[in-house]
């Protein structure tokens, strides 16, 4: 007897994309290499002029500090994509603008990060003190961004409320507790050229890790073994790619 999907079974089927390999991977490494890049410009000072001085003089460890940064905002949003789903069973509505608000405020972050990348360029090509003067008088352009800097702070607050009334992060002192820590990811600076070790950017990221880590290992477990071909392929795209843009 051959069995017909139902438009809703479809319609279920869609809503797991990206995958929990995506996600659980999205889980553990987004939060690692957010807090591994601010870790490593530990001691540089937290604003533009600092980091452009940072850049001149240890060129290496800014870009891989910014390149860390950068990746692990983009793995977030896989990340939060699982969350919200778990978030959603019981109460939609937070699940729903708490994902929407944290995406929309991952886009501002990796725009910013495009920026500081240019900014960065500057000194290379006019030097240290021309590019903090360039820096210095268009710091304040307008750009469309600026309308998400709210939701970068205020979505994390909001996809943790839906968390804690959901139960998505366990129940118990030790639920609330994850709960407590997602919402300081808030605490996390933005903008360009921010962001140094200091001990509210790395208490927002430990937050973050101890939230999502843990969730991301459960996914993981609970998913089903990868094909071997898949696993293959994924290994040899992701340097393949990265050489092919390197080289493009």
């Amino acid at each position: 007897m051959t069995i017909t999907e139902t438009p809703q079974t479809a319609v279920d089927r869609r809503a797991t994309l990206p995958g929990p390999w995506v996600e659980g991977v999205s889980l553990i490494l987004g939060p690692l290499l957010l807090l591994a890049g601010v870790l490593a410009r530990s001691g540089q000072a937290d604003f533009f002029p600092g980091q452009l001085a940072a850049y001149a003089a240890e060129p290496g460890r800014m870009v891989l500090s910014y390149s860390l940064f950068a990746a692990g905002t983009v793995l977030l949003w896989p990340a939060v994509t699982s969350l919200a789903r778990g978030i959603g069973v019981t109460c939609p509505g937070w699940a729903g603008w708490g994902v929407t608000l944290v995406v929309l405020g991952l886009f501002g972050r990796v725009f910013h990060a495009g920026v500081s990348h240019l900014a960065f360029q500057l000194v290379d090509v006019l030097g240290l003190e021309a590019a903090q003067k360039a820096v210095a008088s268009t710091y304040g352009a307008f750009h469309v961004f600026k309308a998400v800097n709210v939701f970068i702070m205020g979505g994390w607050i909001v996809l943790a409320v839906g968390a804690f009334r959901a139960r998505a992060m366990g129940v118990g002192a030790v639920g609330v507790a994850r709960c407590v820590a997602l919402a300081l990811a808030a605490g996390l600076p933005l903008g360009v050229l921010k962001g140094s070790s200091d001990p509210i950017s790395v208490a927002a990221l430990l937050g973050l890790a101890f939230a999502l880590v843990p969730l991301g290992v459960t996914v993981l477990r609970q998913a089903p073994a990868p094909r071997w071909w898949a696993v293959a392929l994924t290994i040899a795209l992701v340097p393949a790619a990265f050489l092919l843009g390197v080289s493009g």
